[in-house]
């Protein structure tokens, strides 16, 4: 066991933390912005990259394991919490977007799991947090979360998130599943992953599903997720008032018809 082994508990059902439970000298690794609340006696510390040792050896090895974090769309430093008591010491993890924290133990998936960007949100110190390259380019440019994905390596425990409700898919060798760019969340390493467009014209322009979308080819494990927090935004941001109307309070449609077509406010 080359990781750490940390206990944990999940609290909550839409808004969900997980409670890390650290015997002494035991370290959980975070992205920034993650902790929630911790007991005394831990001790944070910003570090280089994940902190792992697969990312080989000297500076050369960290600058390149950190700039492959660059890529996925995360910071180049993350943060350890440490428990440096006697006793069990406790330190909590909250995800920023309503929806549900999965524990995924690694060492049950052959040490690897491939997430969107942004899902990884702790782990056991050891495990290795880099990226996921494809091969088809295009892939990159056009499937939004599919030519750069997280990777997630070790044998310990490492803490995913999702948006609205998560929902595993186990695919048979040479069964496909073709899900929503945005609503995939995790996989394991064993899945084949591609994007797909969408064929005619009339369906990516009126079609509201967009023009990609990947699909996913057994054996292995899926997770999907109800609600991608890009999905969320842009409702949110739609429905919100803009310019005058919103200082003003003039939110109403018969307001803003008349704002837009005759330039001025309805008295």
């Amino acid at each position: 066991m080359n990781n750490h082994e940390i206990d944990y508990e999940l609290h909550g059902d839409d808004m969900q933390f997980v409670e890390v439970e650290l015997d002494p000298e035991e370290t959980v690794i975070a992205e920034a912005g993650g902790l929630m609340m911790m007991d005394e006696d831990i001790q944070m510390e910003t570090i280089f990259g994940d902190g792992s040792d697969n990312s080989g050896d000297g500076l050369m090895g960290k600058l390149f394991g950190a700039g492959k974090r660059v890529l996925s769309g995360e910071s180049l430093f993350m943060t350890t919490f440490t428990n440096t008591g006697r006793g069990k010491k406790h330190v909590s993890f909250a995800s920023p977007y309503p929806g549900k924290i999965m524990a995924m133990d690694l060492s049950e998936m052959n040490g690897k799991i491939i997430c969107q960007k942004e899902a990884f949100l702790a782990a056991a110190k050891g495990v290795s947090v880099g990226v996921e390259f494809q091969k088809k380019l295009g892939t990159g440019f056009f499937g939004g979360e599919g030519f750069i994905m997280q990777k997630v390596e070790g044998d310990g425990i490492a803490f995913v998130h999702a948006g609205g409700t998560i929902h595993k898919k186990e695919l048979e060798p040479g069964q496909t599943l073709r899900v929503d760019t945005g609503c995939l969340v995790a996989m394991t390493g064993d899945v084949h992953y591609d994007v797909e467009f969408v064929g005619g014209i009339r369906t990516a322009l009126f079609g509201g599903e967009g023009v990609f979308f990947a699909t996913l080819r057994g054996p292995g494990s899926v997770w999907v997720q109800s609600l991608p927090f890009s999905r969320l935004a842009s409702r949110v941001f739609a429905a919100a008032p803009q310019g005058e109307g919103e200082q003003k309070g003039e939110g109403s449609i018969a307001n803003n018809l008349f704002h837009n077509f005759f330039g001025g406010d309805r008295r």
